[in-house]
This record gives structure tokens, C-alpha cells and sequence, in this order.
């Protein structure tokens, strides 16, 4: 048991740097990025990852080796107690306190541009979260919200197009939610009475996730749903096809469409 405590907490950053260097060997990693501005949120994480981890390495290696060095049994001396230093207290308050204000700095403009710098374009859908389920509203060929012609789908298979900028409006039918896209590097917590905005660019093309990231009850589990990109020529066709099951459950067999 000599220095037992002393190999144990060397083991935490041993154990904490290794994971991380395997981690994505095995798929537990950040999920493929597909937006043009996942880029810019990915390198603001490593860069904090890395600050963060240079910082952690250094304190655990340094609590490593006094509890080594200063073993009770190998340092039979009392232990002396002293006041301090005033100035080492001023130096490590400042320190973090300027390291917090620089990454404050540094994610200013990824901030701006994922929450702050709305795009100036037609809105693509309106997605509404209840318990527990993902709705959306897409306009119709009037191009507005919330008129007869809206194509609504309440079965989590929302689509969007790739390759230009989507603008959806986020919206609560009960508590709080999350809106989550992990594959896009965006979430936006929805919350009862307000509308929520969000805007991304997806570049590829593909079936991905959509999942509640806030705790909203009993099946806040099951609150997930699929989020299709595809080329604006497939999406423009899917909505058509929307349009007419619409039109064919809403008007009755022995009606026309003029009556």
C-alpha cells in the first residue's frame, strides 16, 4: 500500500488521455459532420478539449508527485503550516479569469453566426415538440404558414433540402424541449409561448437523427425522430406527394376537388 494513492491518481489522467485517443477508433466520437459550419463548432471544442486537458494533466501529474515525494512514512517531519501567499492567490484567480474571457472571445463568432445571424430567406418549415413526438408544418404552394394548403406531418419524418440554407421556426405545444441535431452541430431548447429560430446548411445527403436533448417526461426517450436531406428537385417532389395524400384524405370519394 507505500505510494498506493499517489500511483492512483496517476492513473486518472493515464486512463482519461488514453480514452480519448481510442475513443474514436471505436466509434464513440462525434457523429459524421454534415453542415457547413460544423467545421467552425468542432475546432472550438478541441481547442477547449485541448486547453482543458493540458490543464487537467498538469494538476493530476503535480498532485502525482507530492504525494509521492511527501509519503508519511518516508517524511516523518510534521506537516508546517504557513498563511499563504497573497500573490500566488491573485495569480491564480487572474489566470482563469482571462482564460474564460479568451474562449469567450474566440466563440463569439460561431455563436453570432449559429444563434445571432438569422438569414434572410423564406422560412422551410415549422417544427413543434409535444409530449412526445416531433411535428412539422411545412407551407404550401401559397409559400405561407398556417394557411388551408399547409402540409402538416405529425410522424417524426421530417425533410429538408441540401446543399442551401434551411430556416426553421421552433416551437413548444406543452414544456420544454430540446431540438437536436447532432449530425449538424445544432440544438435549440424550445420553450412554451415563444418561437425559437434556427438556420444550418446541410452538404451531404443522407438519413440522420433528430432527438430531444432536454428532459420532458415520462417518454422523453422515445422523442426521436429521422431527418432527411436530399437534393431540392427530391424534396420539392416529396412535398408534392405530401400534398396529394393530403388532398385525398381530406376530400371525400364521391367529391371533386371543385365541389
Amino acid at each position: 500500500m507505500k505510494r498506493f494513492w499517489a500511483l492512483l491518481f496517476l492513473m486518472v489522467p493515464v486512463f482519461g488521455v488514453l480514452t480519448f485517443v481510442v475513443a474514436p477508433y471505436f466509434n464513440h466520437w462525434f457523429p459524421k459532420d454534415i453542415s457547413e459550419h460544423g467545421r467552425v463548432i468542432d475546432q472550438l471544442f478541441m481547442f477547449i478539449l485541448w486547453l482543458t486537458g493540458i490543464i487537467f494533466v498538469a494538476t493530476e501529474g503535480a498532485l502525482c508527485y507530492f504525494a509521492w515525494k511527501y509519503d508519511s512514512r518516508t517524511n516523518p517531519e510534521p506537516a508546517k503550516f504557513s498563511h499563504g501567499s497573497h500573490t500566488l492567490e491573485v495569480v491564480w484567480t487572474i489566470l482563469p479569469a482571462v482564460t474564460l474571457l479568451f474562449i469567450a472571445i474566440y466563440q463569439m463568432n460561431a455563436w453570432a453566426d449559429a444563434k445571432m445571424r438569422r438569414p434572410n430567406i423564406p422560412v422551410t418549415a415549422e417544427i413543434t415538440g409535444r409530449q412526445f413526438n416531433w411535428d412539422v408544418r411545412y407551407p404550401g404552394p401559397d409559400g405561407k404558414l398556417h394557411s388551408r394548403d399547409d402540409i402538416v406531418r405529425v410522424d417524426g419524418d421530417i425533410h429538408f433540402p441540401s446543399g442551401e440554407e434551411v430556416l426553421l421556426i421552433i416551437k413548444s405545444a406543452d414544456v420544454l424541449h430540446s431540438f437536436f441535431l447532432p449530425n449538424l452541430r445544432m440544438k435549440q431548447d424550445v420553450v412554451p409561448g415563444m418561437e425559437q429560430y434556427m438556420w444550418f446548411k446541410a452538404r451531404d445527403t443522407g438519413r440522420y437523427d433528430i432527438v430531444c436533448a432536454e428532459l420532458c417526461g415520462w417518454g422523453h426517450y422515445k422523442m426521436k425522430g429521422r431527418a432527411t436531406f436530399e437534393p431540392r428537385s427530391e424534396f420539392d417532389a416529396w412535398l408534392k406527394e405530401k400534398i396529394a395524400d393530403q388532398k385525398t384524405r381530406t376530400v371525400p370519394a364521391n367529391e371533386t376537388e371543385e365541389e
